[in-house]
């Protein structure tokens, strides 16, 4: 029988019971009637039965009569007495006999059971039913209500129309019932006849055969089925119980026939059984044979290595080669244990192994095997622990030794470099800071030398086996110490030194640099002016520039002054490398002039101041030239420029003044135009100057205010005026001819222009044109008038026009004289 969980399993069917305290009344009738034929199905085997379920066990005779029936076992003598106790007693010892079982009955007293509680007293029964009638239900590794759900499905699957779930609707058509009495007495029913829409003759055909034919009591009846929309689960699976246990008899038969060859089969196992437990036997008491002097070897070891070797060995004989015997020895006494159930099951005598293979034997071997083991371990430990207490020194002082040599490995090499001697001055400092760092480092490291020490001194004392490297070793690191702090004061005292020096050489550098930039700015500036192309137009301008260049020249003595004290800054840092052996790796961090470059420019500036003057000295005689060119030509043009204006101003006195005939004035004007045509040679002459001005570039004269350009169209007005001037005269001659004006005319109207020519302009407006006619003895009228005169204006306009005059704004329709 396989074990039941029947704590767990028997709370949850407590707690379904609890929520159903208030039944439905058709599922407590179905309950009721269901439970009572099951407990009668049983206690009718001890000749009884009950009617009335919660009436017939308050007593607890009958409760305990029928647990001695479903379980096969006697229970505690039941008390025989009427009064509530000795019912109380009778119902707690049945309750007690269920709880022995694995179930755990919840909310389920014995007052209650005796008191008559109906719902108590079907939970309790049903707890009864499920631990008796449904737990030992397995099919395909599911059991109770599951394996019994399971049975069913599998009996009824091949049937039409049957779909069982559950245990309630899955059963309402009867169809279930008839499907499984068919599936195992198929003679008892006639399937094909049964209808699904007929659940009354279904349910009654299966419960009238059950209880013919299957020894089945009849537990439900087909109305309280039907009548219900859902059939009492409960009841229903009690019902479904019983035809499993009632066909589940039948398969006991067919299993009795194979006892007889399991015990055949039982008893050579056992004889098998027997052999392998002599040989196991042996092979084992062999073993612990072997190993115990193994164990009793307390020879020890000089060096915790040999040590450690042993306690690996033990911890594989405790890890590797013990298990197995482990193993071996509790699989030995299981056969025992299960040869010896075999043959007292089958009553057969007890097994007794040969002499000194007793279990007892065995146990006791073991047990020596233990105790030798035991002493084994500890004196490993015991061991391992003095040898520990060495090795832990001397690990302690190869750590040590081994950090305190990594720390100076390259040391050495590091104080003895001389990179102090390339290094510039910053480099020099951060030198310094990194070897006062260096020196923090160093002097933190001096409590691990004297570690060392202490440790070396202390395994000499305990006689260590290794102590002579551990001397030697200890030996060099105090040398090598020794050694670091010499080389570490003779590195400060260098780099202190270089860093002194410099420090002299930046400051002479820094000098220099500030010095130098200055002169060198001026000596290219000095060159750029003396390179420089100058323009000058005027003897006054280059003898500014000749001024300037002797006061530069007066500055050069200075100069070379200055460039030697440059020079001399430079010639003193080398004389500091020189001789103080400094190496310099660099050149002026503050400059990148030097001295190369300053004498090449200073040289390059005495070069260019000779040059200069020779520029200046031949400008200056280009400048006298040129001065001698604008005193020649405004010379000329002084005298020309006034005598063409004279002119000019003569031939107009001469056109408004002229007196005598018309022809005596054109004999005197054309004279006058030929002396005026004599002078153009000296016209000329002015060009020729004027040429060699242009060609000289020269631009302003200061020494006159005519130009060439002025004096070329002065002199081309007077040539033009001369000439108009003659014309006029002999157009006035052909209108005196033609007009039949007289000499005294003319000369009337000539006075009366120039009378009302205030302005000398040579031109009259309207108004005055006007008012000289009036003055003429002409009447002005605003409409037409007939001519009181000998001419009209028309005619006195063209003969003042024709004399020379010009008459402004004076249009054709002037009215008529």
């Amino acid at each position: 029988m396989e074990h039941y969980d029947g704590e767990n399993d028997y709370m949850h069917q407590e707690d379904d019971w609890d929520r159903d305290l208030l039944l439905d009344p058709a599922w407590e009738k179905q309950q009721r009637k269901t439970f009572t034929a099951w407990c009668n199905s049983h206690l009718r085997k001890a000749g009884t039965q009950i009617e009335n379920i919660e009436e017939d066990f308050r007593d607890g005779l009958k409760l305990m009569l029928l647990l001695e029936v479903i379980s096969g076992e006697r229970l505690a003598k039941p008390e025989r007495g009427k009064m509530r106790v000795h019912k109380i007693s009778n119902v707690n010892k049945a309750l007690n006999f269920i709880a022995s079982k694995g179930v755990k009955l919840v909310s389920i007293g014995a007052e209650e059971i005796v008191d008559g509680n109906a719902k108590m007293t079907l939970g309790m029964i049903w707890t009864i039913i499920l631990r008796f009638a449904i737990q030992d239900i397995s099919v395909e590794e599911t059991s109770a209500k599951e394996g019994l759900l399971l049975w069913c499905q599998r009996k009824t699957a091949p049937y039409k129309n049957v779909n069982i779930q559950n245990f309630h609707i899955s059963w309402k058509d009867g169809l279930g019932f008839c499907a499984l009495i068919h599936r195992h007495r198929p003679e008892l029913i006639d399937y094909g006849k049964l209808r699904k829409d007929d659940p009354m003759t279904n349910l009654n055909t299966a419960f009238d055969v059950a209880e013919k034919y299957l020894d089945i009591p009849k537990m439900l009846d087909a109305e309280d089925i039907i009548s219900t929309l859902r059939p009492d689960e409960k009841a229903v699976m009690t019902y479904v119980s019983c035809y499993y246990h009632a066909f589940s008899g039948k398969q006991k038969a067919e299993t009795a026939a194979n006892r007889i060859c399991k015990v055949l089969a039982v008893n050579q196992e056992n004889e098998q059984l027997m052999e392998d437990y002599e040989k196991l036997a042996s092979d084992l008491l062999e073993w612990i044979r072997c190993t115990i002097p193994w164990l009793e070897n307390r020879l020890p070891e000089n060096t915790m290595q040999a040590m450690q070797q042993k306690l690996e060995d033990f911890r594989d004989y405790r890890r590797l080669h013990k298990p197995p015997k482990v193993q071996e020895k509790c699989q030995l006494e299981i056969n025992f244990n299960t040869l010896q159930t075999k043959l007292r099951l089958s009553n057969r005598p007890a097994f007794m192994p040969s002499e000194g293979k007793m279990v007892s034997d065995i146990n006791n071997a073991w047990g020596s095997l233990e105790g030798a083991e035991k002493g084994y371990e500890e004196w490993l430990l015991n061991e391992i622990r003095r040898l520990e207490r060495l090795d832990h020194l001397a690990e302690k002082f190869r750590q040590k030794a081994a950090i305190h040599e990594a720390w100076t490995e390259g040391k050495e090499d590091l104080l003895q470099k001389l990179d102090y001697e390339t290094a510039s001055l910053s480099e020099i400092k951060a030198l310094l800071k990194k070897h006062e760092a260096f020196e923090s480092d160093l002097a933190a490291h001096q409590d691990r030398v004297e570690q060392i020490a202490a440790i070396a001194q202390e395994l000499n004392e305990l006689d260590y086996y290794d102590s002579p490297s551990v001397n030697a070793r200890c030996q060099r690191i105090c040398d090598q110490w020794d050694a670091l702090g010499a080389m570490t004061v003779k590195r400060t005292e260098a780099l202190q030194r270089t860093e002194k020096l410099l420090e002299t050489i930046d400051q002479l550098y820094l000098e220099f640099a500030k010095r130098a930039a200055p002169f060198n700015n001026w000596m290219e500036g000095a060159m750029e002016d003396l390179q420089d192309t100058f323009i000058v137009h005027t003897i006054e301008e280059i003898q500014g520039l000749s001024t300037a260049h002797e006061q530069f020249k007066a500055t050069l003595p200075e100069a070379d002054k200055e460039r030697q004290a440059i020079l001399g800054i430079h010639n003193e840092i080398a004389k500091i490398v020189q001789t103080y052996h400094v190496n310099m790796a660099g050149t002026n961090p503050y400059t990148t002039i030097n001295p190369q470059e300053i004498n090449a420019k200073w040289d390059k500036v005495r070069q260019l101041v000779p040059q200069r003057d020779q520029a200046l000295i031949e400008e200056h005689a280009r400048q006298q030239n040129n001065e001698r060119l604008r005193r020649q030509f405004a010379t000329q043009a002084n005298i020309i420029g006034p005598w063409i204006q004279t002119k000019m101003e003569e031939i107009g006195r001469i056109s408004i003044e002229m007196h005598g005939t018309l022809e005596d004035q054109l004999t005197h004007l054309r004279q006058y135009e030929k002396s005026i045509v004599n002078y153009k040679p000296k016209i000329d002459q002015l060009e020729g100057d004027h040429q060699l001005i242009q060609e000289a570039l020269i631009f302003d004269n200061k020494h006159t205010n005519y130009t060439m350009e002025h004096i070329r169209v002065g002199w081309e007005q007077l040539l033009t005026t001369i000439a108009r001037t003659i014309n006029e005269i002999e157009n006035q001659i052909l209108t005196r001819d033609a007009k039949g004006i007289s000499q005294e005319q003319l000369n009337e109207f000539r006075a009366s222009f120039n009378h009302f020519d205030r302005d000398h302009s040579g031109t009259l407006g309207a108004e005055e044109f006007k008012a000289c006619l009036i003055s003429l003895g002409f009447d002005i009228a605003n409409d037409a008038q007939k001519r009181t005169g000998i001419m009209d204006a028309e005619d006195f306009k063209t003969c003042l026009i024709s004399m020379g005059y010009n008459l402004m704004n004076i249009s054709s329709s002037q009215p008529e004289v």
